[in-house]
């Protein structure tokens, strides 16, 4: 199974020591079409967007999906990949049928760490919040009730940092999601 990380912004380096071994730094096109498994880390949604503007990950990131690869985002990764971005509007990818709320859970001084149900440990900073969940979208872990983990097909988001944590069960699920399908053509 071939795992990246997409390396332009953000703490990618956290994704990296909780994927297996082997996983990489990703920063072109080339480089996800020969993936099996891509992470989209947090960071900063709109600074990711114009890093990746003219880039053509957007374009291999669909491939990718359409190959029947797995995507995972987190945080700013989970907002590039919901179809519907508020506060304020962005373009997103629209991967994943959800809306969501940037910013939801508050500013920089009102993170926090949480216990999820299951009982995934993640770390909340700045993190958005879905505000919609389409049909076809299961909910994997919720907190108070809230979804924050969710997936449709193989393309995952999560509004928390699970890389931030010494839980590795989030991304062991993910990884299990991800058989290897061959690089595209």
């Amino acid at each position: 199974m071939r795992a990246g990380v997409l390396a332009l912004q953000g703490d990618f380096a956290a994704h990296l020591r909780a994927l297996p071994a082997g996983a990489v730094e990703v920063r072109t096109a080339a480089e996800v079409d020969a993936l099996d498994l891509l992470v989209l880390p947090g960071g900063e949604s709109t600074a990711m967007l114009k890093l990746l503007e003219g880039s053509g990950i957007e374009e291999a990131v669909r491939r990718l999906v359409a190959r029947g690869g797995a995507v995972f985002g987190t945080c700013a990764g989970a907002i590039l990949l919901a179809k519907d971005v508020t506060n304020p509007a962005q373009r997103s990818w629209g991967l994943v049928d959800v809306g969501i709320e940037r910013n939801a859970f508050g500013r920089q001084v009102d993170s926090f760490e949480a216990v999820l149900e299951p009982d995934y440990a993640a770390v909340f900073i700045r993190a958005p919040r879905f505000r919609r969940l389409g049909a076809g979208v299961e909910v994997l872990a919720t907190w108070r009730g809230e979804p924050v983990f969710v997936r449709q097909g193989r393309v995952f988001a999560a509004t928390f940092h699970p890389e931030w944590t010494d839980d590795r069960r989030v991304h062991a699920l993910v990884v299990a999601a991800a058989t290897p399908v061959g690089a595209a053509t």
